[in-house]
């Protein structure tokens, strides 16, 4: 069983972003040209892309960016294991942020007893 019905969601998302841009089509172009520019120059392969992806969405919690990235990688040929690897880069940023946003709520402390 999983923790929800990812292909459902998958599409109320892509329904609703078609909502959104018969609202505001400026707003969904724009992102469809930003989302494109990174392809333009081919250093990374399309796979690797989705990958990064879905790691980013991980560390931004966006679960309806999750869905369609993850698609989007298993369509182009990703393992699990490959999403796994992704995955484990995205839980270390997430240490590593913690741990330096950590050093500023030290400094933020130490200036307080300043105060």
């Amino acid at each position: 069983m999983h923790m929800m019905d990812w292909n459902l969601y998958r599409q109320q998302v892509t329904a609703g972003v078609g909502g959104f841009a018969k609202l505001s089509p400026e707003t969904i172009k724009g992102y469809g040209a930003l989302s494109a520019a990174g392809q333009k120059t081919n250093h990374l392969d399309a796979k690797v892309r989705e990958l990064i992806a879905v790691a980013v969405a991980v560390t931004l919690r966006c679960d309806g960016c999750i869905t369609v990235h993850a698609d989007a990688a298993r369509k182009l040929g990703a393992t699990q294991a490959e999403l796994a690897e992704a995955l484990g880069v995205a839980a270390s940023l997430g240490a590593g942020a913690a741990i330096v946003y950590g050093t500023r709520a030290l400094d933020a402390f130490a200036a307080s007893a300043e105060a």
